[in-house]
């Protein structure tokens, strides 16, 4: 690959949290793709499924309780359920795009799996809630099984799963074929499915991988210039909501990791995304990750806004 090669991290808010808002959000996502392809560069987007995967987790958790014949669905089934689904919706979006403006140029959707290591340090401590809320008698009979649950900010009890760091994209070369041939590669949805190598066979385990984390593997291994993590603020803050609150533009690795230090990103948004940032910039020469929104995206590249994040 060469430095014309953007990965591009979709946040939440450019996918909506059911099939209607999905297939609306999608639309003015796949502007703002076509957009960057128009500008000739080769892109590969990768894009959260949390709202999506926890729908179908829920409704194939339910069918399972009313017609038990069918039993439970393992979650990275699901994820990959919630790849194609995302994965269609988007890239037909892109594809009625491109042909509005008669731009040639295709479009293909890879379910992926992503590799992790069985032996993360996140598999002993489950952290990330996941599929419907429980009753307590229904957590505890999973407890019994060996899942563990947790409650939920009062509204109940919910399955919670590890959220280990991504070690190798199992389709990469796929993905860089389909890139070399011209293609717009939407791939790694939700992290992609999380699998773990037992002699060769791959082996889904329950565990949800950060969609940033395998983002920024997948930048590096495509040997991409620039990472760009679009998310639902123009730029990142130090001290945000507070009085003294400073947008922050460019920000080098170490001035980045001292602002992790002070506690300065919250972790459960923007935290995840600079230490993926920080990975990316780390990982070779002349490499940098963008954090800004959507619809600046291509106003970030040309360097008039969002965070920069590099060596």
């Amino acid at each position: 690959m060469d430095n014309n090669t953007v990965v591009i991290a979709l946040g939440g808010n450019a996918l909506g949290k059911n099939g209607a808002e999905q297939k609306e959000a999608v639309a003015k996502t796949a502007k703002v793709i076509v957009d960057l392809a128009e500008e000739g560069l080769n892109l590969v987007i990768t894009h959260g499924n949390g709202p999506q995967v926890g729908m179908i987790q829920n409704a194939m958790d339910n069918l399972a309780m009313i017609q038990s014949e069918y039993g439970q669905t393992a979650l990275p089934a699901s994820v990959a359920m919630s790849q194609g689904y995302i994965g269609i919706d988007l890239q037909n979006a892109i594809k009625y795009e491109l042909y509005s403006r008669n731009i040639d140029k295709k479009v293909s959707t890879i379910l992926s799996q992503v590799e992790v290591d069985k032996e993360d340090e996140a598999f002993l401590n489950p952290t990330k809630p996941i599929g419907r809320f429980l009753t307590r008698e229904e957590a505890e009979k999973k407890e019994a099984d060996g899942i563990k649950c947790m409650e939920d900010a009062g509204r109940g009890y919910r399955i919670v799963v590890a959220s280990p760091m991504p070690k190798k994209i199992r389709e990469l070369q796929t993905i860089k074929t389909l890139l070399e041939a011209g293609h717009i590669v939407i791939t790694c949805g939700g992290g992609g499915i999380p699998v773990i190598d037992d002699y060769g066979k791959l082996l889904g385990v329950s565990a949800v991988i950060d969609k940033d984390n395998a983002s920024s593997l997948l930048a590096k291994e495509l040997n991409a210039d620039l990472l760009i993590i679009l998310t639902a603020v123009e730029k990142a803050a130090i001290n945000f909501g507070k009085e003294n609150q400073e947008w922050l533009s460019d920000l080098t690795v170490e001035q980045a990791e001292e602002y992790i230090k002070q506690g300065q990103f919250a972790k459960g948004s923007m935290l995840p995304k600079i230490e993926a940032a920080i990975r990316f910039a780390e990982s070779g020469e002349g490499r940098r990750t963008l954090i800004t929104q959507l619809e600046k995206a291509a106003a970030g590249i040309a360097g008039e806004t969002g965070t920069v994040i590099y060596k």
